[in-house]
Order: structure tokens, then sequence, then C-alpha cells
């Protein structure tokens, strides 16, 4: 628990700024949660931290399932259609 001051500062406590390898400098984002107030730790290098997050997808790369499930979509759509669907 922490109190805020007059100015509108609080204290991170030690064991999360340890924990969360948090030093002077460091920079945080306030996150409103609809009533929840969240503290979001900013990566210094935001490209670097978002490397490989959407790497995998079950075992394979997000942007080959993304074009498998267009292709399956459109075949189903020629189906519909009436349309003879060739692979």
């Amino acid at each position: 628990m922490a109190k805020i001051s007059s100015k509108g500062w609080v204290t991170i406590p030690k064991e999360y700024r340890d924990k969360y390898d948090l030093n002077p400098g460091a920079q945080v984002q306030f996150v409103d949660y609809g009533g929840i107030l969240s503290i979001v730790i900013v990566p210094e290098d935001p490209i670097e931290a978002a490397y490989g997050m959407l790497r995998d997808l079950g075992g394979a790369p997000v942007t080959q399932e993304i074009v498998e499930e267009h292709q399956r979509e459109l075949e189903r759509e020629e189906e519909r259609a009436g349309h003879v669907v060739c692979s």
C-alpha cells in the first residue's frame, strides 16, 4: 500500500522496484482498465521488447496461419457460390 503525496507522487515499494528492475529514469504508464488503475512498465526499446511476440501460434508462424485461414475462407465462399475450388 502507498500514500499519494500532496504533489500526487507515489513511491513504488523497493521490493517491486527490485523485482521489475525499475531504476531512476525508468518510464511507467498509467492505464485505466475500467476502474482498475495499473502501472505498466514502458520498455526502453519497445521494438526489441516486442520482438518475437507474434512469432508462434501453435507451432506455425502467425502470418502463415493467417494466410491459411484466409485461403480456407475463400474456399468456403467459392463453395457457397457453387464454384469449383482448385488448390
